[in-house]
């Protein structure tokens, strides 16, 4: 396994991370969830990625019966919190509130990286940035990090942590994989510049770059919306259809190529993607191993050419914004 500097950070994460968003819903048994970390320690994969909501709250949960004994130490260990339905609770209030919940949750004194979920266009960069540098300097986390953001709010936020002396986002988390290529805009570029550690999620689009949804049957009710946009989508069925002919004739796999492709681009630190089984997170950490070179990539880039179409999965991608109330 290969490890990667995390933006700016001394955090060396794995160029494949574990998301946990199944944990709580799809895996309702903790001690699957403890069998899939477990396979992802072994692997040597050491970031986890979770969120205070994820399985209706009980992802971080599972994380926390799947560490103990020892096993906290082995990896680093990012969640998230948003301010959606504030009413009338401050900003300070709730991160407050949602770090030590989180904690207790987690069984840790700290996350390596705690992220805002989404930015809120009502409240300003200070309401959020002040109280997240007071958690850093508690001790309660190491680093902050972004979650669908744009690169100008990105940069906006930089801008205060500077003047104000505050810890500044290490990272920035969004929907980024081969086929959805929106962050190239604006969001990739500024962190490749400003040394930001870039998070793709959604890298295999739901299991569509898999290749095994060529049918609506067997696909999870949490990726049928985005398997459902591609599969009804005439040039993403085409551009499937030569990149697993691509891959197979360098001897890889569409799954190599997924992870590969990603972590082809320099601010690209680790991919996260979620894994159901021991054999899945094998098979996750095993991709990443096609050392693809410039023109590999170029090529890549050139049959997946994205041609504007905005098209995104409802609440995520870039500069995706809840209203805070």
């Amino acid at each position: 396994m290969e490890y990667r500097k995390l933006g700016s950070s001394d955090l060396n994460v794995s160029v494949v991370g574990l998301g946990t968003n199944n944990f709580g819903v799809r895996i309702t048994d903790m001690a699957q969830s403890a069998s899939v970390i477990d396979a992802s320690i072994d692997s040597g994969i050491n970031f986890i990625d979770t969120d205070n909501g994820y399985g209706g709250g009980q992802s971080e949960v599972h994380i926390g019966e799947a560490l103990k004994g020892g096993k906290r130490d082995k990896v680093i260990l990012a969640t998230k919190f948003n301010l959606n339905k504030m009413e009338g609770q401050s900003v300070r209030d709730r991160i407050n509130q949602e770090i030590d919940i989180s904690l207790e949750k987690l069984k840790t004194d700290y996350v390596d990286l705690y992220q805002i979920h989404f930015p809120g266009e009502e409240i300003s960069h200070e309401e959020v940035l002040e109280p997240m540098n007071d958690l850093v300097k508690a001790g309660k986390v190491r680093y902050i990090g972004e979650c669908n953001y744009s690169g100008w709010r990105h940069a906006q936020s930089d801008a205060v942590s500077a003047a104000k002396g505050y810890a500044p986002f290490i990272s920035s988390q969004n929907y980024y994989n081969v086929l959805r290529r929106e962050i190239e805009l604006e969001l990739l570029p500024f962190c490749t510049a400003n040394n930001v550690g870039m998070l793709p999620y959604f890298p295999l689009a739901g299991g569509w770059l898999t290749g095994k949804y060529s049918s609506s049957a067997g696909i999870p009710d949490g990726a049928r919306r985005m398997v459902g946009q591609l599969q009804g989508d005439e040039r993403a069925r085409a551009q499937l259809d030569q990149l697993d002919t691509f891959a197979n004739e360098n001897g890889h796999s569409i799954l190599d190529l997924a992870f590969s492709w990603l972590l082809a681009h320099p601010a690209v630190s680790s991919v996260i993607a979620g894994a159901m089984t021991p054999e899945q997170v094998a098979s996750n950490a095993a991709s990443a191993g096609w050392q693809m070179s410039r023109e590999e990539r170029d090529a890549i880039d050139g049959i997946a050419l994205w041609d504007g179409h905005n098209e995104k999965v409802e609440g995520f991608g870039p500069g995706t914004a809840p209203v805070a109330k």
